[in-house]
């Protein structure tokens, strides 16, 4: 098992760039978090100002044949 962490004498190469690439994930994850949260806001105030739900009209099916 030490070896494993050791990586063939390259561990103080390799853990820092695990530990950059878990940060840049862990960022990643939680800047989507903030801006679906953002997004969620934005849709129900302009849904409030809307005066509810908006809704879209039905699509008509026209054949030409």
């Amino acid at each position: 098992m030490a070896e494993f962490f050791f990586m063939g004498g390259y561990a103080a190469y390799v853990w820092p760039v695990y530990g950059l690439a878990l940060l840049v994930v862990v960022g990643l994850v939680g800047q989507s978090l903030l801006d679906y949260r953002r997004q969620l806001r934005l849709v129900s105030e302009l849904e409030s100002k809307a005066g509810g739900r908006a809704r879209r009209a039905a699509r008509t099916h026209r054949s030409d044949a």
